[in-house]
């Protein structure tokens, strides 16, 4: 969503968008949903064969697109995404969408085979403002988040039959933040989008390692219910991160103008 918004507003070329794709999840492949969705964009239907991405930085290009912005959807709240529909399905299966409200589209990237993400561009009925979490009251709530992670995985003993639990930890968190950023990127949010990875790292080997020291129901349920307010925290940094940045960009364009 940066790099795109960054692209939309000239603070980064296509080919930078691209190679940033590349990084994150190796080949990338377009498609519309529906037929009134791939005419709009004059982008494959269904039954048709994907694009790569480059067409569809040119469709949003000719379509005038001003603006991206992040969806990250949970079961109960998916908020800006039109209500339910084939788009609100989708974003909530995979967990995230990319939404160009002046467009009225929806985008949904979901690895369709080992090293390929397919982005299916969807109808968005209608739009709402996005959910505005302030970046310091996020960083706030993550950071007590994170007290709440390493209470909880003590509590549960999920370290007990896992030795290298620090290195695991470790490891997701140099896969998560192994990328780079547009010129420009605030530094507030990638110390936070680096925080929320740290808490997603230790988020991951928690549910790996279920039911960890839970040997009841009961105990089971309080593990969830201790970690559930965890992965919010880890959301809505994320969100809050991602905002600001675009925010932030984009005031960095306008200002040369």
């Amino acid at each position: 969503m940066v790099w795109t918004s960054g692209w939309l507003h000239g603070a980064a070329a296509a080919d930078d968008v691209l190679d940033a794709l590349g990084r994150w999840g190796g080949l990338h492949e377009v498609a519309a949903h529906d037929d009134g969705t791939a005419t709009a964009l004059d982008l494959p239907g269904p039954g048709e064969p994907p694009v790569g991405p480059a067409l569809l930085l040119a469709a949003l290009r000719r379509a005038s697109a001003a603006s991206v912005r992040l969806v990250l959807p949970v079961a109960g709240d998916a908020r800006g995404l039109g209500g339910r529909g084939p788009l609100s399905q989708a974003a909530l299966r995979v967990g995230e969408a990319a939404v160009l409200p002046e467009l009225g589209v929806g985008l949904v990237p979901e690895r369709v085979a080992d090293g390929v993400v397919r982005w299916t561009a969807y109808d968005l009925p209608t739009t709402t403002p996005p959910e505005h979490v302030p970046l310091g009251e996020a960083d706030h709530g993550l950071a007590d988040a994170l007290r709440r992670a390493t209470t909880s995985l003590v509590t549960l003993d999920v370290a007990r039959n896992r030795p290298n639990v620090r290195e695991e930890i470790a490891a997701l968190v140099a896969e998560s933040t192994a990328q780079e950023w547009p010129a420009g990127m605030p530094p507030r949010s990638l110390r936070v989008l680096q925080r929320a990875a740290e808490v997603a790292a230790i988020l991951a080997v928690a549910s790996a390692d279920a039911p960890g020291g839970a040997v009841s129901a009961s105990a089971t349920r309080g593990r969830d219910d201790a970690l559930r307010p965890v992965s919010e925290a880890v959301r809505r940094a994320r969100l809050a991160a991602v905002q600001e940045a675009v925010r932030v960009l984009t005031d960095q364009e306008a200002g040369r103008h």
